[in-house]
């Protein structure tokens, strides 16, 4: 079991930064999720961390030793690959024993080690099995299995769930989540979905070109966005950002004049214009205390609920209603102005 730091670690591919000066601590048993777009260097941490990537500048400590100059074998963690990277050759048994028969173990203690780890992924029936008679979800369970056998003090995912199929990946979050349970070890998850972040993880990092943009528990990233990027990433369909004037604590949408409550007017005291922030869901609620019609252009069914599209001050937003809710051309939606949240329209930071 350890934590993870990392102190102002910087990495550079010829004058290109990918990771910008990141701090992090990462808790003892803390299920940690990195989350952003393609690109953004969230594996690229990871493998930093595996010492799979030299780093630039920086220091990176794994139970608070220092492993910048440390082998990958000797940092004592398991890497979850996306691709499985299983021996097709090998049976599963044999695939789940790899690890333990390059450390030398004798041979009963390999076999308790691979049939405990079996039985808590469900695998035991599978044991003789080749991996090509596997399915996709079944197959990350034997790789699994084989970083479990380690007993390693600290895994490390990189998008492990991303070749299977909707229904696999949501029986797998479940199991990974039981497994960090039962294991109570320090967990780093890398993913670019968002569902996955905010189901599994302890605390999220959400990153941007290689900037932590917000690092906290899920539901503070999710009801509390520092900045219109982490507002924008996480949420489906995302977060509606409305650009306003601000005229005598009133804002305006469409031809509707909006009236804000004393706090509200306190916090954009000076401000001209900003950008109001409101969650789909919070477009049609029952504690409303303003109501107004907008036409729909678009709208989706997704079984006990629907999305609808419109727009308002020329920006595209969307509101998540009920199936029944009637309406034609037009809906009649109704939000709360306590569910506004406010960011700069220079710098995109919440206000």
């Amino acid at each position: 079991m350890a934590d993870v730091t990392l102190k102002n670690v910087v990495k550079k591919y010829d004058k290109k930064t990918i990771i910008d000066n990141i701090s992090l601590d990462i808790k003892d048993k803390e299920f940690l999720v990195l989350v952003g777009s393609s690109g953004c260097g969230k594996s690229t941490i990871l493998r930093m961390i595996a010492g799979l990537e030299d780093i630039t500048d920086g220091e990176i400590f794994i139970d608070g030793k220092c492993v910048n100059n440390v082998h990958p074998k000797d940092r004592d963690i398991a890497f979850v690959f996306q691709s499985y990277a299983l021996y097709p050759h090998m049976s599963v048994y044999d695939n789940i024993a790899f690890p333990l028969k390059m450390r030398n173990l004798k041979k009963d203690e390999i076999d308790k080690k691979v049939k405990e780890a079996a039985e808590i992924l469900n695998l035991t029936e599978y044991l003789d099995r080749k991996p090509k008679q596997l399915s996709g979800g079944q197959r990350q369970r034997v790789a699994l299995g084989r970083a479990i056998v380690r007993n390693p003090k600290v895994f490390l995912m990189d998008e492990p769930l991303s070749n299977l199929d909707a229904k696999l990946r949501v029986q797998m979050r479940s199991e990974i989540k039981k497994l960090h349970e039962k294991l109570q070890t320090t967990f780093i998850y890398v993913t670019h979905d968002q569902t996955e972040a905010l189901t599994m993880g302890d605390r999220i990092v959400v990153l941007d070109k290689g900037i932590i943009q917000q690092a906290d528990k899920p539901e503070e990233i999710y009801y509390n966005p520092a900045n219109t990027f982490v507002g924008g990433f996480l949420g489906s369909p995302s977060m509606n950002f409305i650009k306003v004037q601000v005229n005598n604590g009133n804002i305006k949408f469409n031809e509707y004049e909006i009236s804000l409550s004393d706090k509200q007017k306190e916090i954009l005291q000076g401000k001209e214009k900003v950008i109001v922030g409101i969650r789909p869901e919070k477009m049609d609620v029952i504690n409303a205390n303003y109501e107004f019609k907008v036409p729909v252009y678009i709208s989706e069914m997704l079984g006990s609920e629907k999305i609808v599209y419109f727009n308002i001050n020329n920006e595209k937003c969307a509101a998540k209603v009920d199936t029944q809710k009637p309406f034609d051309k037009d809906i009649t939606l109704h939000f709360n102005t306590n569910d506004f949240l406010f960011f700069d329209a220079e710098t995109n930071l919440r206000i």
